[in-house]
């Protein structure tokens, strides 16, 4: 039993990356920590962390322990979580990372509502727009649009939502309506960083078109802001400009042709969930298939 206890240790000491901040973590004195580490290494034979002044890192040998030994404490957490769940409602804290643009503009009543349903969850959400580890960071989840990156990582599949053209009255009045795709090549279009052409389907019928603007951006929620204040068209989905839509802010443009759906996954680090992440995986699965226009098939 205290060989399994100090394999959960190590495990906290590799994710928090330090002695430091994996004792305020756990509650235990830091010298404890590094004591109890020393002795599972002494009891292995082998050296597990290179140690400086200033933090940690994994030696080969340990890095093969950390990946065999997280996965067993992972099932025995999951397995004390079941049985808990027959008396109480899921609970702790749920640590997850979201593309920011999209939970702002569309996520934020869903995650309000899941707040509402489960009490007692806390939540500890990121934003900011880098990928995080989950490997060797605290999160439960993270929800991305777009393909996966990493293949070993768990990935589910949520939901993928239909990309169409859209544009305010007042650049249409400016500049009049495209008929067709190829009229986009002479409007100003708002792109993504990452977009080099738009293929726009139309049944069986596609059509690739280059966009030409002066904006390239990295951030759906300022290519939405600028397309509102006149500045050209955009290729998005329609969740995210639903309140413009229905504002007047925003028109769709050439209503029969669509672009690629953009997926969204729910990404883990393992199958063994525990229960406040199962939760709300669920919830997000749930409310995309409740909502128009958003498909939650593979």
């Amino acid at each position: 039993m205290e060989l399994l206890n100090d394999m959960a240790l190590f495990v906290e000491v590799v994710k928090a990356k330090g002695f430091r901040n994996a004792a305020a973590t756990i509650g235990m004195p830091n010298s404890t920590l590094s004591r109890r580490i020393s002795a599972l290494e002494k009891s292995i034979g082998l050296r597990l962390l290179h140690r400086t002044t200033r933090k940690v890192e994994l030696t080969e040998a340990g890095q093969i322990y950390f990946e065999r030994c997280k996965r067993i404490v992972d099932e025995a957490r999951l397995a004390h979580e079941q049985l808990g769940e027959i008396l109480t409602q899921p609970g702790g804290v749920l640590r997850a990372s979201f593309p920011v643009d999209f939970a702002v503009t569309y996520l934020a009543p869903v995650i309000a509502g899941f707040a509402r349903h489960y009490p007692g969850i806390n939540f500890d959400f990121d934003f900011t727009p880098r990928r995080v580890d989950l490997v060797s960071e605290p999160f439960d989840v993270a929800i991305r649009m777009g393909e996966s990156e990493n293949s070993q990582l768990i990935t589910r599949h949520l939901a993928s939502l239909p990309t169409c053209l859209y544009a305010s009255p007042g650049y249409l009045q400016r500049t009049g309506e495209p008929h067709k795709p190829a009229d986009l090549a002479q409007h100003e279009c708002l792109t993504n960083a990452k977009a080099e052409a738009w293929t726009l389907h139309n049944g069986e019928e596609t059509a690739t078109v280059t966009p030409n603007g002066r904006f390239v951006l990295n951030s759906v929620g300022m290519i939405r802001c600028l397309a509102t204040l006149d500045m050209g068209i955009i290729l998005t989905p329609e969740p995210i400009v639903a309140d413009d839509l229905a504002n007047g802010r925003l028109r769709r443009l050439l209503p029969q042709w669509q672009g690629a759906p953009i997926p969204v996954y729910a990404i883990t680090e393992t199958r063994l969930l525990p229960a406040k992440t199962r939760c709300f995986i669920e919830f997000l699965r749930k409310f995309f298939a409740e909502h128009a226009g958003v498909s939650n098939s593979a």
